[in-house]
């Protein structure tokens, strides 16, 4: 991996972070705010669903963001993602509502990337060659 690759996948990793740890940080400033957003989506459980996401929003982004077993938080974080664009952005007659979940798809996309081809430059899982096509 060149100098080049380093940074931009460097740069990519944090910019698919940042997202969920300034989501997370939010939800930690109100948690019954939160709370009782999940709990208008009628979920189930919505405090273990606000911690859930917590675990998700910080723990795993983080994670990514530092490049600390990168593929499986991008991995945790893809679910977390694809569930919550179901749960809460999934009224395709509310034109806000299909711009949220194509932004959490192409979130997806972005995440599938890191599990595929690793943290590539600069994480603490250390150097990541870029996977060559087969």
């Amino acid at each position: 991996m060149n100098v080049r690759q380093r940074w931009v996948s460097f740069l990519g990793r944090v910019l698919l972070s940042l997202i969920f740890i300034i989501s997370g940080i939010t939800k930690v400033m109100d948690p019954a705010g939160t709370i009782a957003y999940i709990e208008s989506a009628h979920l189930p459980m919505p405090t273990l669903a606000y911690v859930v996401a917590l675990f998700v929003e910080l723990g795993l982004g983080l994670a990514l963001l530092v490049g600390y077993r990168s593929q499986l938080a991008a991995a945790g974080i893809a679910l977390f993602t694809f569930v919550t664009a179901l749960m809460f952005h999934s009224n395709m007659a509310d034109p806000v509502q299909v711009i949220m979940f194509l932004k959490n798809t192409t979130i997806i996309g972005g995440l599938l990337v890191v599990i595929a081809f690793g943290p590539g430059g600069y994480s603490v899982d250390g150097p990541q060659p870029m996977a060559q096509p087969e």
